[in-house]
């Protein structure tokens, strides 16, 4: 390629944050042909339809990048249950898998690079307890710790760490406020003995 398309993508890595649109690219005059290029000279990285990750900028991806990039995918995506809470940091342990759910009628296709497992809630109650997280390089959704513990335990999820479910209950009685918005989400999805 012409020394120009690396320099037109220096000067897209000022504006940017690391992620990057296909249409921003476009915007920017870069062809599909050399979209494809960059890639193969690692100097972009696909993370899902019409999103690239910007290899050679100064920025690191960041702690929650999974988030970002699920969201990027399908903005209507809410991050829910264990991964939630450890996003929150509510838990030390990564799960191995993200789990995120999307309304029953949401059936767009979500291909990450990381294993998603992916829940679908009637719309009655898909909307309680969404929290919208800003960041400098993106934006989520992520379900509060009171809803996903609820979730966890309504799924009676049997791959899921007694320990951690241990953990984010402790971590939310302790404080008064969480502890009655849990019992309030309880009554709501119908969980006994709380």
């Amino acid at each position: 390629m012409r020394s120009t398309t690396y320099n037109k993508l220096e000067q897209l890595y000022q504006k940017t944050r690391g992620y990057v649109s296909t249409q921003e690219l476009m915007q920017e005059g870069f062809t599909n042909r050399q979209i494809g290029l960059l890639i193969n000279e690692k100097y972009l990285e696909k993370v899902c339809h019409g999103f690239y990750w910007m290899m050679r900028c100064e920025y690191e991806k960041p702690f929650d990048y999974k988030c970002i990039e699920v969201c990027l995918s399908n903005p209507r995506a809410v991050i829910s249950l264990e991964s939630a809470c450890y996003y929150q940091r509510i838990i030390r342990t990564e799960p191995e898998v993200l789990t995120v759910a999307t309304e029953r009628t949401d059936r767009s296709t979500m291909k990450m690079k990381f294993p998603v497992e992916r829940h679908y809630f009637s719309g009655n109650n898909f909307k309680v307890g969404i929290e919208r997280i800003q960041t400098a390089y993106g934006v989520y959704n992520i379900y509060n710790a009171e809803r996903s513990l609820c979730d966890i335990l309504r799924l009676e999820r049997k791959d899921s760490d007694n320990k951690a479910v241990i953990e984010i209950y402790d971590s939310l009685k302790a404080r008064k406020e969480r502890a009655e918005r849990l019992l309030e989400y309880a009554r709501l999805f119908g969980i006994k003995g709380l």
